[in-house]
């Protein structure tokens, strides 16, 4: 799971796995899979770089390398 904070502060989790896109328009939105838009205070560098962590934590890059 990965921390992100809504536009009034609260902070809550995501599971990076169910996040089908991510735009920015120019807050930054999350499409889940299940067609759920969620309007997140991160940019996307930032949600990018904890997906990639949260992926290492769990040892998901070993069987894509």
């Amino acid at each position: 799971m990965i921390e992100v904070t809504q536009l009034n502060g609260k902070s809550y989790y995501v599971n990076p796995h169910q996040i089908e896109y991510i735009e920015k328009n120019p807050d930054t939105t999350l499409i889940m899979l299940s067609g759920k838009r969620l309007v997140v205070r991160e940019d996307y560098q930032s949600i990018f770089a904890k997906i990639v962590d949260y992926r290492r934590l769990i040892g998901a890059f070993k069987n894509e390398e």
